[in-house]
């Protein structure tokens, strides 16, 4: 291969990774405005336990997620790797098998729903009675929807794994749509629960099937059928799984059990705790939507066993994912309570500010180290990376529970920020030394990729503070002249410590070319 080709190639792959992010971010652009708009007219419309029992619901049902055991990620992983080595025929094979064990298991999963429908108000003791035939109602049809699509999962992990995740995001982020506002629709009419179930179902239905229908149309090489049932393929995706199925499990514990922790020991708090995790869940969503497209590349750079490629991918991405947490997530935690009043009211704003400034902070906290994450699953290290989550999800578990006693819903936050600090530190410490596809030192890793970003948000912080605690302050002059200075630090900073040296000789280059021209 010349050198121009291979430059080239590379700036196709960068294409391709920059699509499939704006497809990601699109997707999650969709269940960010449901995020943003939908709670506000809930809120308003709903008395307290009802929307707690919605969140319940919805909590609930995406346990349903969880029956997946990684398989979808199996699916982009093996498909992207069939299809760069020309592989096709093993390419179905995979995907067939694949779908075949997600029907299984999605058998298992509507069946653990009735089990939850069946001891719901064991569980909940707080639950309203009037309450409690609704949300049994609600519950089977949410979650008996997403048990019917997590078959047609394979589908869009298919797109995934051939880098057209532009198809996915375009059905799941319109039906997230329809589904809100068919919720809107329900509750305007004077509907309950069991309506908002029903809306919801419906959509869930109709977009796997818009999936399936996709993937006969534009997939037409791929083809998915019991004939191609493959038991070779099946212990390979098991083989894979195994280790992602522990991982999810501590993702499990991390991030699926808080609000229902809430639900079974302080019910009247649930409301308030949905609220802040519905923003929490907006910010991960957005930031997911960057570094997920990061999965396909990451097997398509080990499968040329490209090590110090996908080094400078995770280091790179990862110090680009860090300053836009901080940009986003210090403005979340500072405007907390104002941006609570004006989105769900004064009453949801006291009680929910301090729970969104602990989760954001928490969640920044995690998924900072993401893209290497995604890296080792592509690459097929995906075992490397259960211990820290399990280890994560032990202490989170375990200090929510306790916690949740004394400080009610604070307690389940504060177990989450526990949590994320051992997180962090054991995939420094223990996960990225034992890296044999990812050329990545640790050291430099924290300084270049995390610390310097953090840095770089110090002025910023002080700044939104001064401003908070300075409010009153007679003298305009005075606040613009601390607004200057924090951002003339902010960008010397991120001059030194936010981008490489390339980078900076790259745009110095690119400044002369402007003054010259």
């Amino acid at each position: 291969m010349t050198v121009g080709s291979s430059t080239r190639t590379r700036t196709h792959e960068r294409l391709i990774v920059v699509k499939n992010a704006i497809a990601n971010i699109a997707r999650g652009s969709a269940a960010s405005i449901v995020a943003v708009f939908l709670p506000p007219f809930l809120t308003r419309s709903m008395s307290s336990e009802a929307f707690g029992a919605w969140s319940l619901v919805l909590q609930l049902g995406a346990y349903v997620g969880y029956f997946d055991f990684g398989i979808q990620t199996a699916i982009g992983r093996f498909v992207a790797h069939s299809t760069e080595r020309g592989d096709l025929i093993q390419r179905n094979r995979i995907v067939s098998s694949a779908f075949v064990m997600l029907s299984a298991l999605a058998i298992l999963a509507a069946l653990t729903i009735c089990i939850v429908i069946a001891l719901l108000p064991n569980l909940f003791h707080q639950l309203n009675e009037q309450l409690i035939l609704q949300t049994r109602v609600t519950l089977l049809l949410v979650g008996g929807s997403l048990a019917f699509g997590l078959p047609g999962s394979a589908f869009s992990s298919t797109f995934v794994g051939l880098q057209r995740n532009e198809v996915p995001a375009a059905v799941i982020g319109i039906s997230r749509l329809l589904s809100a506002a068919l919720v809107v629709f329900a509750v305007r009419l004077g509907g309950n629960l069991v309506s908002m179930g029903a809306v919801t179902a419906a959509v869930n239905v109709a977009a796997m099937v818009t999936l399936f229908v996709m993937t006969r149309r534009l997939l037409p090489a791929v083809t998915i059928s019991l004939s191609q049932l493959s038991w070779p393929s099946v212990r390979e995706i098991l083989d894979y799984c195994t280790s992602l199925s522990v991982w999810s499990i501590g993702m499990l514990f991390v991030t699926g059990l808080d609000l229902t922790i809430v639900g079974i020991y302080r019910f009247n708090e649930v409301a308030y705790y949905a609220v802040a995790a519905t923003l929490v869940t907006f910010f991960n969503g957005l930031f997911g939507a960057l570094y997920g497209a990061l999965g396909s590349p990451a097997a398509v750079l080990h499968a040329r066993n490209d090590r110090t490629g996908l080094g400078e991918m995770v280091a790179t991405s990862t110090r680009v994912l860090m300053l836009a947490l901080l940009a986003v997530g210090i403005f979340m935690m500072i405007a907390a309570r104002p941006l609570l009043r004006i989105w769900v009211g004064p009453a949801y704003a006291l009680h929910a500010a301090s729970l969104l400034q602990i989760l954001v902070a928490a969640n920044i906290i995690r998924i900072c180290v993401s893209p290497y994450i995604i890296a080792m699953i592509g690459t097929g290290e995906q075992r490397k990376i259960i211990l820290v989550p399990l280890i994560e999800g032990v202490v989170n578990l375990s200090a929510s529970v306790l916690l949740v006693h004394w400080l009610g819903a604070a307690g389940v936050a504060w177990g989450t920020l526990i949590g994320s600090f051992i997180s962090l530190g054991g995939h420094l410490v223990y996960t990225i030394p034992r890296s044999k596809s990812v050329d990545l030192r640790p050291m430099h890793y924290l300084y270049r990729s995390l610390l310097g970003p953090l840095a770089c948000g110090i002025p910023a912080i002080l700044c939104a503070l001064a401003w908070n605690n300075l409010s009153d302050f007679p003298q305009p002059w005075l606040r613009a002249t601390l607004v200057s200075i924090a951002g003339v630090a902010t960008i010397l900073i991120l001059w030194r410590m936010g981008m490489t040296s390339s980078e900076r000789r790259k745009l110095c280059s690119l400044a002369r070319s402007k003054v010259l021209k």
